[in-house]
Formats: structure tokens, sequence, C-alpha cells
């Protein structure tokens, strides 16, 4: 029987503004057996993928991340926020609600002509993705997918991503 992660993500409407749900994978956290089979469906999900290299996106999808490179016997890299890495840095930006954020990958990391898979808990309106499916491409690795706890389908962002995209639950906002 599939992974079912809808009874374990909270959801709080009107957070962080009126006309908004947060979804919170915190529960997962929890609980080791919830975290093993939502790992397990998570790594049936990427598989196909074929990765090289799991790239966790900062915060959240690091949680994620490490455990899926362990299970799938892979490396994993880190895409972080901007000021959160020394050396020569790969930089993105991207435009947020209200502005602009940037994310950066250091430029020693060994990515080139490998495939690699974004993993983040979230996936809304695709800038975070898109801007790290960036980052892949300038340190020369090759784009294989990008999964994902929650997907909110109805704010299209995998159609910002020019590669297969897979997410444990989906929710139209």
């Amino acid at each position: 029987m599939p992974f079912n992660a809808d009874p374990y993500i909270s959801k709080t409407p009107g957070f962080p503004k009126e006309g908004i749900t947060f979804y919170d994978i915190s529960p997962i956290l929890e609980d080791s057996a919830v975290v093993r089979q939502a790992m397990g469906a998570l790594a049936d999900l990427t598989r196909p993928m074929q990765p090289d290299i799991i790239a966790g996106v900062d915060a959240r999808g690091f949680l994620f991340a490490l455990p899926l490179a362990l299970e799938l016997e892979c490396g994993m890299v880190m895409v972080r926020k901007a000021g959160k890495l020394p050396g020569e840095l790969f930089e993105q930006s991207y435009a947020l609600e209200y502005g602009e954020a940037r994310l950066s990958i250091q430029a020693s990391r060994q990515l080139r002509g490998k495939r690699v898979v974004l993993c983040d808990d979230l996936l809304a309106t695709g800038g975070t993705l898109e801007a790290s499916a960036r980052l892949v491409e300038q340190c020369g690795g090759i784009l294989a997918g990008a999964v994902c706890v929650i997907e909110l389908t109805g704010l299209n962002g995998r159609a910002r991503l020019d590669c297969p995209v897979a997410a444990l639950q989906t929710y139209e906002f």
C-alpha cells in the first residue's frame, strides 16, 4: 500500500496571512516509523530519475535530502540561502512575494556531468526550485528531476522546471 503523507502534514489556514494555508511537515519527523515510510516512498519516486547527487534546498529540503541520498547510495550537496557558504559561489536570484532572494552553491562542488535531483519540502510557485535548477546547470550538473514532500498543484510550479517532478502529497492550494 502506498504511503499516505496527508495524516502527517498539519494544515494551518490563515498563516502566514489570510488566504494562505501553511502545510507543516513537522509531524512526519516526530515518529521514526513515519519518517522511514516517507523516506522509502520518496526514494521510490526518485529512483527512476537515476541520481548521482541529491541537492537539498535550504533548509527543510536538507531534512529529506540526506536520508534520501543514503537510501539511494548517492551523494548530497546543499543549495543554501545567500550568505551561508564560504568560498567561490554560484548564485541565483529568485522572486519573492515582496522582493527578491538569492540561493548559492559552492563552485567547488563536483557536479559536472552528474545527474542531480533537487529535493525540497514544498513545491508552490516553483521559484526556489527553478533557481536551484539554474545553479545545478551553472555547476555543469545534469538536472535529472525534482522531488518534494508536498506540491501545491494549483500554483503550477512544476511548469517552471524542465525535468520530471514528483511529490509524496499534493494539495490544490
